[in-house]
């Protein structure tokens, strides 16, 4: 299953090309990039790990570039992402968020609903073993460490 969490996440993944002018885009903008990383796609880990400083006097898009790649270059197999952060008093936000980097074997949700007394519905998103070699268990242990 394909991690959607971002901007552009429904669509195919962008080129090098297409990032670029994206940062070109947010720089433009007078946003904030910053690079982030993680192996936890989980939609509650909003804090991923930040590759190095937010680069907020930045206004050319091959430094954040560079820092895509040293980045894609240290972690293959995890996700990272761009964002774009709006430091104007008044909005402080982020106003630009996206995928650069996914992992060879993503991993495989499924939503499991549970019925209870008093007609209260209770879900839970589980991760399934998604290799070829179905290692179930290691996908279950890893959860456990997680805290799913």
């Amino acid at each position: 299953m394909r991690i959607t969490q971002g901007t552009f996440s429904f669509l195919p993944d962008l080129t090098d090309d297409e990032i670029r002018l994206q940062i070109d885009y947010a720089l433009a903008q007078g946003w904030a990039c910053s690079v982030e990383y993680t192996d936890n796609p989980h939609p509650r880990n909003t804090y991923w790990e930040m590759w190095g400083l937010p680069m907020f006097d930045l206004r050319d898009a091959a430094g954040v570039m560079q820092e895509v790649t040293a980045c894609r270059d240290a972690y293959p197999q995890h996700y990272i992402k761009v964002n774009a952060f709006d430091s104007v008093r008044g909005f402080e936000t982020m106003r630009l968020s996206f995928m650069v980097n996914r992992p060879d074997d993503e991993a495989t949700y499924s939503l499991e609903r549970q019925d209870n007394e008093g007609r209260v519905q209770r879900y839970a998103l589980r991760r399934r073993a998604s290799d070829a070699s179905g290692d179930a268990r290691k996908d279950a242990q890893a959860d456990a460490a997680r805290g799913w």
